[in-house]
């Protein structure tokens, strides 16, 4: 058992760290919590944390990185990501927290890098609205396991050759319903706990000033330069997951 202090400076560093990753990208507070929380936090604790951060980090979005409101474009995603986050919720659980890190994170770690050196591949097309819907469903159970609400669909936004606002526009009301809809589900199965409570009163002051300056230097950043730190921190994101779920089934197979 970890010293409560330790523990503290534990939440608060993860929330730091993920909401000016959040604030910049739009997305990704959960990978890049998770990176730290899983060191020292019970699992159930980690998702409950990281899909509340999640989604503070989108509320403040909605007062501070305003990218338009596209309906049409949107509902494919929202659609498929409610329809996905019974199945995370359902699943969570069950669910091999580390074989998950290590299969996600080994995705992410191995395709984005492939994307960030091919720059001049043209964008997806087929698919449409209905590998929209598929993405945000992906993005719906991910939300339900532990609030990963953005990775898949960003990346599918960016294989379909979103510009920078639109893409934004789109990741950041699609995590908005999802993490919503997560923690009210969270709410109302009793995952979240009255234990819980303080650590949620860590997070979320943590997290308020780097979130906002993260979303102040993305205002000032290119086309080009948003694809690279959004690939690269979805490389960076699963390259963290391998290192802290490794490790863990290292361990377990050297014991068996």
């Amino acid at each position: 058992m970890e010293p409560v202090y330790l523990l503290v400076a534990l939440v608060a560093l993860g929330a730091i760290v993920a909401g000016f990753v959040q604030g910049l990208s739009g997305f990704a507070f959960g990978m890049v919590a998770m990176s730290f929380w899983a060191w020292g936090l019970d699992p159930r604790l980690a998702a409950t944390l990281s899909v509340f951060g999640a989604l503070v980090g989108q509320l403040l979005a909605v007062f501070t990185v305003r990218r338009g409101f596209n309906l049409r474009l949107l509902l494919p995603f929202v659609l498929g990501g409610l329809a996905g986050i019974p199945l995370g919720v359902l699943v969570l659980p069950q669910l091999d927290m580390a074989w998950f890190k290590a299969l996600l994170g080994g995705f992410l770690a191995l395709w984005c890098p492939v994307m960030l050196m091919a720059r001049s591949l043209p964008p997806v097309t087929v698919g449409g609205r209905f590998g929209d819907a598929l993405a945000g469903m992906a993005g719906g159970v991910l939300s339900g396991i532990g609030g990963f609400a953005g990775p898949i669909p960003t990346l599918w936004s960016t294989l379909r050759g979103f510009g920078k606002d639109e893409q934004r526009a789109v990741i950041q009301n699609f995590n908005l319903a999802m993490l919503a809809v997560t923690m009210a589900t969270y709410v109302g199965t009793g995952m979240v706990t009255r234990q819980m409570l303080p650590y949620f009163a860590i997070v979320a002051p943590a997290m308020l000033v780097p979130t906002l300056l993260g979303a102040k230097l993305y205002i000032g950043i290119s086309e080009a330069r948003f694809r690279q730190i959004v690939l690269g921190l979805l490389t960076a994101s699963g390259v963290a997951m391998l290192a802290s779920s490794l490790p863990i089934l290292l361990s377990r197979g050297a014991a068996g």
